[in-house]
């Protein structure tokens, strides 16, 4: 039976009587434009930019364009001439873009997929005609390729994960720029239909006078895309191709070390491999395609950014691998994260405690294969199986013996995700499924730290009524683990859980458990398009059993909600502005005993001015709550109110420097405080030069630093001190990124994020009773600072417990710094062909003290040793049929 808080139960009921009120149907959609495409009757247009080949003649001219941008429905300030041809293989785009000042163009040179401040040209094609999805083909007037996908009816809901093989050039001359296209039906998916009818739109984007030119123009405050598209007829004889590809690789790489501790037996100053591997890509019918990698190589993939994680919940990072990352959406669900692919692959969780430990940074992925696409009935697929390898550990024991021992054993993973389009507003329904099963073997140290089994899912949907202005969404799912005693009892201690909490009265920690079992459901109700209102409210539920931790991702269970929002918004430019909106919202959340988790109340808007600058800004006011993670498995903690507001503004995106700047600051009730500020600058120095820097600085007072957990407490928690402390942090990062590119095939790139940050603890306390607002101040005599290491028991920077039975370092103020770089040269040597060359680089160092870190903590990192990683990568595209 599904348990709600009754608070979150009386919204759940005002949500159903408001959806009663909504009714589903609308106005009957007028007629759409159409432009023919034609029959190419000799020989096809060479892709060289020009338009001087005869074929192009024969081809009706599309020239109807409107303006949405600046002035909504005005006629363009310059004209646009399409034209589309066909043959057997490809579809052809012709455009003449006209310009009264051919000197105003800008047409920076930049890499694949990045337009940047450059005036283009986007064609997009919904080529289901399901009036949901499109894919998106464009070129710059420098001749960059652009392309993504839309997988859903939102025009800035873009996958550039996308890359298919295809041609465009580009020339500027007296008159403006000209461009074509060439775009093979081997890489679109389509009804295998005699006649074929497609969705399309155009977008000329000219960025010196900030218009934006459409064919279908999407009214402002209207979300949708494809749902609003003409239709381009003519496409006759046409055939989806079967689609056949390879790509194999072969990859060096050679990593050298800065520094090297004599005494580990395990460490090498130099180390290389030589690997080699490959992709394959086949077309199931018209709609699925099947993608598999075997023994997948991502070198050229940039490291996660730099942190300092004090908190008890593991950070999440962006998936950056291109074989996971392209087709994901077909695998996402709409409410929980039943999986997040980089668990594939990650570095083994179980530890092995030893000085001297020879572990690997990650999983070996074997093989991968994944099922996509969609088909004419509205029905998209999405299926993805891997097999990741066994990781072993080499250890030096207390015989200084070396030995081995198994972290992880070989493992299958699986996710399924199934969504059917219905309705004539283009309702979803949808359901999902995730598992994954471990070798793991009894009384193993694998066996102690990972579940067997562990498998999750559920069905979602989002009802769109009134022709998609409404929307009511929802969800429902379990999951199940299997495995172990110990493996169990560490899911139900882990932060997502604290089964072990001493003020529990339901959902206790069991240690004979072999398995857990939990549920989740929410349902919302959102008004997405209006002119000026727009409000959304939604309930869920996560029962304290639930988890999904081992194929996907969440932080806790043991959690009821009730959020909402509602905004103003003036989308038609008056006077000064060009639009603004303002928005109310509230999210709140208890745990199954109606104690409040979590809650806040918070007021913004922003509003962009006639000059095309942006300020925006807000507060948002925290609720007293009782914290059930704070302590790590201790009883609630309380916190008192606390308030923070922003200031943010910048520059118009579209000239060729951008900027941006913002700041921060706040405080809480129990005497803690923050303030930030941030920059970003983004430059076009030259027409092959691009630079982006992104400094920003941050300073806290955190008066609630969990510490340590001793014993000799009072009886009421339990005879444990939960000992706590005020923390002052500084960080302070530089990223920057510097790309050169030579052509739009070939491109430089260098990304360098200098990060430093610190913390001194300071106002030792203990958790005097559960549910507590206050701690027990700890003095001088039970806790020293060490600023040196010459008294006993102190080391520089520690923090020693001495009302113990002996001393105890329960805290250390730190001073850590780190330089991650990542050097790539890029270069597309033939369709669908690519060669890598990688230089990584990795500076880090730690010091024992909490002084706040300024400029030149970043100016040190460059004496500081480091690793170096060296790699060459080539992929050769082999298209089979």
């Amino acid at each position: 039976m599904i348990r709600i808080h009754g608070r979150a139960r009386a919204a759940a009921c005002a949500f159903c009587a408001a959806c009663l009120c909504i009714a589903s149907a609308g106005a009957q959609a007028p007629a759409r434009k159409q432009h023919q495409a034609v029959r190419i009757g000799g020989a096809a247009p060479q892709v060289d930019g020009r338009l001087d080949d005869a074929a192009w003649a024969a081809a009706p001219v599309m020239s109807d364009f409107v303006q949405k941008e600046p002035v909504e429905g005005a006629a363009p300030v310059d004209r646009t001439e399409v034209r589309f041809l066909y043959d057997d293989d490809a579809l052809y785009v012709g455009a003449r873009m006209y310009a009264r000042d051919p000197r105003s163009m800008t047409a920076p040179i930049s890499r694949r997929d990045n337009g940047g401040q450059a005036e283009r040209l986007l064609v997009s094609l919904d080529t289901y005609l399901d009036r949901r999805t499109a894919y998106t083909f464009g070129v710059t007037a420098a001749g960059v390729r652009l392309d993504y996908y839309h997988g859903d009816d939102q025009q800035y809901n873009r996958d550039a994960s996308f890359n298919p093989v295809w041609s465009a050039q580009a020339r500027m001359d007296s008159a403006g720029w000209t461009a074509e296209m060439r775009i093979p039906f081997s890489q679109l998916r389509f009804n295998d239909l005699p006649v074929q009818l497609w969705g399309i739109n155009l977008n000329r984007y000219v960025p010196s006078r900030e218009e934006d030119v459409y064919w279908i123009a999407v009214p402002r405050g209207v979300e949708a895309w494809s749902s609003r598209f003409g239709e381009l007829t003519g496409i006759r004889g046409v055939r989806p191709s079967r689609r056949i590809e390879l790509v194999p690789y072969v990859a060096a790489e050679g990593t050298r070390r800065g520094q090297v501790d004599a005494d580990d037996p395990f460490a090498r100053a130099r180390s290389g491999t030589v690997r080699a591997g490959g992709d394959a890509r086949i077309g199931l019918g018209s709609s699925l395609t099947l993608e598999a990698t075997l023994n997948p190589d991502f070198g050229q993939v940039e490291a996660d950014p730099a942190e300092v994680n004090l908190s008890a919940f593991e950070t999440f990072f962006a998936e950056r691998r291109p074989f996971f990352t392209e087709g994901s959406r077909y695998l996402a669900a709409d409410g929980p994260r039943y999986f997040y692919s980089r668990r594939i692959g990650a570095a083994p969780r179980a530890r092995v405690d030893a000085d001297y430990v020879d572990e690997p940074r990650n999983s070996t992925i074997l093989g991968a294969a994944k099922l996509t696409g969609r088909t004419q009935r509205g029905l998209s697929l999405g299926a993805l199986a891997a097999v990741t390898d066994e990781a072993n550990a080499r250890f030096v024991n207390e015989d200084g013996e070396i030995r081995s021992v198994r972290l992880a054993p070989r493992t299958a993973w699986g996710v399924v995700r199934a969504a059917q389009e219905f309705g004539a507003n283009a309702s979803v329904a949808g359901i999902n499924f995730s598992a994954v099963q471990r070798g793991t073997e009894a009384g193993g140290l694998d066996a102690a730290w990972l579940p067997r089994t562990a498998v999750s899912g559920g069905a979602d949907w989002k009802l769109r009524l009134r022709g998609g202005d409404y929307e009511v969404g929802g969800f429902v799912g379990g999951s199940m683990l299997r495995g172990d005693t110990a493996a169990i009892r560490r899911v139900q201690s882990a932060p997502a859980h604290f089964f072990q909490r001493p003020d529990r009265d339901y959902a206790v920690l069991d240690p004979a458990r072999t398995g857990l079992n939990g549920y989740t459901a929410g349902v919302s109700l959102e008004r997405r398009n209006a002119r000026h209102w727009l409000w959304g409210v939604g309930v869920s539920a996560i029962s304290p059993g639930f988890d999904v931790n081992e194929t996907g991702r969440m932080q806790v269970a043991d959690y009821s909600t009730a959020d909402g929002e509602i905004v103003y918004r003036e989308t038609q430019p008056s006077g000064a502005h060009r639009g603004y909106e303002i928005e109310l919202e509230t999210e709140n959340g208890w745990d199954y005993q109606g104690l409040r988790r979590h809650g806040n109340v918070s007021l913004g808007g922003g509003v962009t001015w006639a000059n095309y600058w942006h300020t925006q800004g807000g507060v948002r006011m925290e609720m007293r709550r009782l914290d059930a993670s704070a302590t790590r498995g201790g009883p609630r903690l309380g916190f008192g109110r606390a308030v923070v507001a922003d200031l943010g503004v910048r520059g118009p995106q579209t000239s060729l420097v951008r900027w941006s700047a913002g700041a921060k600051a706040g405080r809480d009730a129990q005497g803690g405080r923050e303030w930030g500020v941030e920059t970003s600058a983004a430059m076009n120095p030259g027409p092959n030069w691009q630079i982006a820097l992104e400094p920003y600085y941050e300073r806290d007072r955190e008066a609630r630093q969990y510490v340590a957990r001793l014993a000799g407490g009072p009886e009421a928690t339990q005879g444990v001190r939960y000992v706590f402390s005020a923390i002052d942090r500084s960080t302070l990062a530089a990223p920057v990124r510097i790309s050169y590119t030579v052509t739009p095939d070939l491109s430089v790139e260098v990304y360098a994020e200098p990060f430093a940050a610190s913390g001194r603890y300071s106002r030792f306390g203990q958790v005097p009773r559960g549910r507590s607002f206050t701690l027990d101040p700890l003095d001088d005599t039970e806790i020293v600072a060490c600023r040196t290491a010459e008294a006993e028991p102190c080391s520089p920077g520690a923090h020693v417990f001495l009302a113990g039975d002996e001393p105890e370092t329960i805290a250390r103020d730190f001073n850590v710094r780190s330089l991650r770089s990542n050097t790539v040269l890029r270069w597309e040597w033939r369709p669908g062909s690519t060669l890598f060359l990688v230089w990584q680089q990795d500076r880090s160092s730690a010091l024992p003290y909490g002084d706040a870190v300024g400029p030149r903590a970043l100016g040190d990192l460059f004496e500081v040793p480091g690793n170096n990683f060296v790699a060459l990568k080539m992929t050769y595209w082999l298209p089979v049929r």
